[in-house]
């Protein structure tokens, strides 16, 4: 069963969605993410995908309160990403209710860093963040293009403990134009194992049932919520018909 998991993007205290990583092509689609949060969980959802733009973009968590708002209002297991670049960021994350984080830039440029953390915490608590624009790893806010190349970078990271990966196709992220799944099912050729959570250009059920009929394990969308392209009581339904005793 491919596991469902509703985004929140965070900035300036408001849920939005941008385009392609854009931040100057952004949408609000709701002022409060805690509220937003809690009708996911109205619905029937258990997970919740958080992001902290704005720290992504200062490079330092900033929205911890709203995180913290939306895990003690809800009784959702929330991953957050965003602006972990320290010790005390990682440390604040956890505070603020997070059950695990998604860290992508500093597995770039601080892979010690992050196989310490990896270490400390356990894989069950630290989700690899593999954000690729043009077959490449992007960090910082998707403002930058490493010169890493997608397979050998999770090889490194699955051959060490990894178990979780968050895979973003940025050219479709915000788009609505479908989900990567060719890239995905390369992905799960190559490591078939792993936890690969899709994200970017869910605009359907139809793109969630081909996601899961490629056997992904599991899939982040925002958007397609928030403009009416999914409806949530349809997609329970649709979970609860094609797998009642997950239910």
């Amino acid at each position: 069963m491919i596991e469902l998991i509703p985004a929140i993007d965070i900035i300036n205290g408001q849920c939005v969605r941008l385009t392609k990583g854009d931040y100057d092509q952004k949408t609000i689609y709701s002022h409060s993410p805690a509220k937003m949060a809690q009708d996911f969980e109205a619905h029937g959802f258990k997970r919740l995908h958080v992001v902290d733009l704005d720290g992504a973009k200062s490079k330092h968590i900033v929205n911890d309160a709203i995180l913290k708002e939306i895990t003690e209002t809800t009784s959702l297991t929330v991953d957050f990403g965003g602006g972990i670049k320290t010790d005390e960021d990682l440390q604040k994350a956890f505070d603020s209710g997070a059950s695990m984080v998604t860290i992508g830039s500093i597995a770039v440029t601080c892979p010690e860093l992050f196989m310490g953390w990896l270490e400390k915490y356990g894989a069950d608590r630290i989700i690899l963040g593999a954000d690729v624009r043009h077959g490449k790893i992007s960090i910082n806010g998707w403002k930058e293009d490493s010169t890493e190349d997608l397979l050998p970078f999770l090889k490194k990271y699955v051959d060490a403990g990894v178990r979780n990966v968050l895979c973003t196709e940025i050219s479709k992220d915000g788009t609505l134009a479908g989900p990567a799944i060719d890239l995905y099912r390369q992905v799960m050729e190559a490591y078939p194992n792993l936890h690969l959570i899709a994200s970017g250009g869910v605009s359907s059920l139809k793109d969630i049932e081909e996601l899961d009929r490629a056997g992904i394990p599991a899939v982040v969308f925002g958007k397609a919520i928030y403009e009416g392209k999914i409806n949530l009581k349809e997609l329970w339904d649709w979970q609860s018909a094609s797998y009642p005793a997950s239910m």
